[in-house]
């Protein structure tokens, strides 16, 4: 099973993932660049002029870090004396919450990766320095693995004082020094290919020797075929390897004598052969997202990146975790490549978001879709009404998060970030009233009690937004006959595209929404999140579209 989780990843490494039970686990959490991680959406002259909703927010300078603090002296004191002692300089006391936040988390997540596993944390040259010197301390300095330099840009966007800024890190270790890695390769380079010059009836290929300096006392040293090694090079030479594979390669007509069989033996060795050449750690073969992929999130890592990490540290069926998820593509890219996967995030959005990009791309094969979502456990939701009536009527904020969870992860629009005084409706989405034009649909959740009188209130509201369509969300206890028959009254949208007309205004209710009933509106025509985006299933032909 697949796990996705909502909430805090501090309290879910604590309380809800097994020790030593991840192969891998990749994060890129926020750069402590106090930027603004956008998802953009579509407006339409909402009243609320900021409908952008800014979902994934840098917030490390607001942590209250000295409780995190503490609780690592009380778990590594060593690494609680580097941080006191930073604490203590230069060091700004952004920078502090913002390493101690993360060294908190990487501690747990060490503890829960396997004894064979492996770490990737992304981040940029503002705090890599600080961050190996917390993961050296946490996995052990001899558990360092590589740093990654990922040339993510190739263009210089301005001129200014300095080298162009064009790479992030990307710090590599491992549990234990039994860990999994799978060399991974680069395609040869043109003037590499055109080495293999010879060519026979299995391909192009070229020779290597099979002779190299120095004498051996051993089997390799010795005569073979009539050729005596200690006869050659200043120092004497010795064969590769011992003489049943050398005489393997003459059965398998691997050994290239020459023309005029004279030279001395050579191994054939085929360009179909070569995987390519192994890959360093400095990575400028791959770029940075394209629009082809975009899901409009600013820090979005492109897939092939992930690909790259995940095929070199796991096997299908491992379990790989990735704890800022944001977008998802670590998991996106995960389940494509056969692994079990565990996913969390902070931001609901950013959990309705992955839950989209994982599904979409399969609306038009219900079996595949199906078996997809139900691969998948939701976490940190509600998942019947009585957890549901628990979000809605604990506090204030309870009851803010509960609109959020109706509009953005049930309903699949956005909501208004004004919660007070919101003119009249909570949240919305677009869509395609023709193939130029587009409409809204706005969105009013209730949480208590309500009437006929609501109801109407909303009608006004969709009437001076001018919506297409308004939708009521309330619990089913509260809906009443006269509350319908307004609803009804208001009479129908009628869909350019299609021809067919759906209810002006719709009521529904959450226990609707948690069995799978929706909006009724022109199928395929959502175009909320403004980017249109394609994922790559595998096959540069064969792409599908994400969001419609």
């Amino acid at each position: 099973m697949n796990e996705l989780f909502y909430g805090d990843n501090l309290d879910i490494l604590k309380n809800s993932i097994e020790d030593c039970s991840i192969d891998l686990i990749y994060i890129d959490p926020p750069f402590n660049s106090k930027r603004s991680y956008n998802v953009l959406f579509e407006s339409i002259d909402l009243s609320d002029t900021k409908a952008q909703k800014e979902a994934f927010a840098d917030t490390w300078s607001n942590v209250a870090y000295l409780d995190e603090m503490c609780e690592i002296q009380d778990l590594d004191l060593d690494l609680y004396r580097i941080l006191q002692t930073l604490d203590r300089v230069r060091v700004s006391k952004g920078a502090i919450s913002y390493l101690t936040t993360m060294a908190l988390r990487i501690y747990y997540m060490h503890k829960k990766l396997k004894s064979t596993g492996s770490f990737y944390l992304h981040c940029d040259t503002t705090m890599s320095h600080y961050l190996k010197m917390i993961c050296d301390l946490i996995f052990g300095y001899k558990n360092f693995r590589n740093e990654i330099s990922w040339e993510r840009s190739h263009t210089r966007s301005s001129i200014s004082k300095i080298y162009r800024r064009s790479h992030d890190v990307i710090l590599f270790y491992s549990k234990s020094n039994k860990y999994r890695f799978n060399i991974q390769y680069l395609e040869l380079s043109e003037a590499s290919k055109k080495l293999y010059s010879k060519k026979d009836e299995t391909g192009y290929y070229r020779t290597v020797p099979l002779l190299v300096s120095g004498t051996r006392n051993g089997e390799t040293g010795k005569e073979w075929r009539g050729v005596n090694p200690s006869n050659y090079g200043k120092n004497g030479m010795h064969w590769v390897t011992l003489h049943k594979n050398l005489n393997k390669y003459v059965k398998d007509e691997l050994i290239y004598w020459g023309k005029d069989g004279r030279k001395l033996p050579q191994l054939k060795y085929y360009l179909h052969q070569n995987p390519g050449v192994p890959s360093s750690d400095f990575w400028k073969d791959i770029s940075n997202v394209q629009q082809i992929e975009s899901l409009g999130y600013q820090t979005q890592k492109p897939e092939a990146l992930l690909e790259r990490i995940i095929k070199a540290s796991s096997n299908e069926g491992d379990i790989i975790a990735d704890f800022f998820c944001g977008c998802g593509t670590a998991v996106a890219v995960a389940q494509k490549l056969n692994r079990k996967w565990i996913g969390a995030d902070i931001s609901h959005l950013a959990i309705r978001l992955i839950l989209d990009r994982l599904l979409k791309p399969y609306d038009n094969n219900r079996d595949k879709l199906n078996e997809i979502k139900n691969s998948i456990d939701i976490n940190g939701f509600p998942k019947d009404i009585a957890t549901a009536k628990d979000l809605a009527q604990k506090t204030k904020k309870g009851r803010f998060k509960f609109q959020d969870w109706i509009i953005e992860v049930m309903l699949g629009g956005v909501s208004k970030q004004v919660k007070v005084g919101d003119g009249g409706f909570d949240g919305y989405l677009t869509f395609y009233k023709t193939r130029k034009e587009k409409d809204l649909i706005i969105i009013e959740v209730k949480s208590g009690n309500v009437n006929v009188r609501n109801i109407r209130e909303f009608i006004n509201v969709v009437e001076t937004e001018n919506a297409g369509i308004g939708v009521f969300v309330c619990f089913e206890e509260n809906v009443t006959k006269p509350m319908l028959l307004s609803a009804k009254k208001v009479g129908f949208y009628e869909s350019d595209l299609f021809g067919q007309k759906y209810d002006k205004i719709q009521i529904i209710t959450v226990e609707e929404l948690l069995h799978g009933k929706s909006i009724n509106y022109p199928p395929n025509t959502n175009v909320t999140f403004k980017k249109a985006t394609m994922i790559n299933s595998g096959n540069k032909d064969n792409l599908v579209k994400l969001f419609d």
